[in-house]
């Protein structure tokens, strides 16, 4: 398959990681931040043929992992109200909030829905005119158009029972706080699918402002070995830039009319990540425009529980700071299994422990 196959082969594949053993000079550290490439990465069995001085942490990119207790809680509670239907994504359902899931909440009764995309939602809410609908809108700039079309699509029907609880995320503000805090990287692989969306030059400020490399990455083999050897020779060359791999899809510019739908629908606002606490301007909140279709307004004062602590046991949210390896969770691989998850990163197939756990590499 063009643009697959030509990625997936071995001997390209060889080719360029023995140019990564023979240009690589001192240790190297460099973090992805996209759940997708955390999952290829190992699904590939990327590690085993690097040499031993490049080593790679997953960061914050797992939309499902970073949504925090609080979201959850909300979602729990929104489910336990009357002619409710929540809708969502499948991983998302079997996060574990401080005390229940919305899979448990489904087990008690509650009408919780798995959907591919937020315009299901909408037809959701269409078809059951005497039901409210709640979309749990999560993911970063990738997914966010998709939820900004359904939540426009919904005005122009003049539909009064659609609605969407925002966790929407963007990347570079979660970029710019673990390097703030002291993650000691080298250079990031850059998300290819969000990139799509708002184009490479979102992460320009990083090798300008923090003198760190940045490498916007497909998503096969070939990709992720091609972009480690671009960030190898940025730091060979003491030339940090934004450098686009992921060429036949991305731009420096990326999907204009997605923006503009994104900017119309939402507004930047303040974020709570798991693991990495509030991030200013972080989250899409819905905008005043669009007031009517934001759950929180709709189903306001409904919180939940009190935000409560993270399992003391789950080191997820270090995990999601490339501060630890799912193996140095005394729980991973134990009472944390993808059937049985204790933390959000176990859950979601591109969390990092649930990535380790399936391919049982480098963990």
């Amino acid at each position: 398959m063009k643009f697959i196959s030509e990625y997936r082969d071995s001997r390209s594949a060889e080719a360029v990681a023995n140019a990564i053993r023979h240009e690589a000079r001192r240790n190297y550290t460099f973090m992805e931040v996209c759940g997708g490439h955390t999952a290829a990465i190992h699904r590939f069995g990327i590690p085993s043929i690097l040499p031993p001085e490049i080593k790679l942490l997953s960061g914050p990119g797992c939309p499902v992992c970073v949504t925090p207790l609080s979201y959850v809680n909300k979602a729990v509670a929104f489910s336990l109200e009357r002619d409710v239907i929540i809708t969502s994504f499948g991983d998302l359902i079997r996060v574990p909030g401080s005390s229940s899931s919305l899979w448990d909440a489904k087990a008690s009764g509650a009408d919780v829905r798995i959907v591919i995309s937020a315009l299901d939602a909408v037809d959701l809410a269409a078809a059951n005119p005497d039901k409210k609908v709640v979309f749990m809108g999560i993911g970063f700039e990738t997914t966010a158009p998709g939820t900004a079309a359904a939540i426009n699509r919904a005005a122009g029907e003049g539909l009064k029972n659609f609605c969407v609880l925002s966790g929407h995320k963007i990347m570079p503000p979660a970029m710019e706080a673990v390097i703030r805090e002291g993650t000691a990287i080298d250079g990031f692989i850059c998300p290819g699918h969000v990139a799509a969306i708002t184009g490479s030059s979102v992460f320009d400020f990083i090798p300008r402002k923090y003198g760190l490399g940045c490498v916007v990455s497909g998503f096969e083999p070939a990709d992720i070995l091609l972009s480690i050897l671009m960030l190898v020779r940025q730091v060979n060359s003491s030339a940090p830039a934004c450098e686009i791999e992921y060429s036949r899809v991305v731009t420096a510019e990326g999907n204009l009319k997605a923006k503009a739908l994104m900017n119309k629908v939402f507004q930047p606002e303040d974020s709570v990540w798991r693991g990495l606490g509030s991030i200013s301007l972080s989250g899409l909140g819905i905008h005043d425009a669009f007031r009517y279709y934001d759950a929180s307004v709709l189903f306001d004062g409904l919180t939940g529980e009190e935000e409560g602590e993270e399992n003391p046991s789950c080191l997820c949210g270090e995990v999601l700071r490339g501060r630890k390896r799912p193996s140095d969770c005394r729980l991973f691989a134990k009472s944390c299994t993808p059937e049985n998850p204790a933390g959000a990163c176990m859950v979601s197939s591109e969390g990092a422990c649930n990535a380790f756990y399936r391919f049982k590499k480098d963990a």
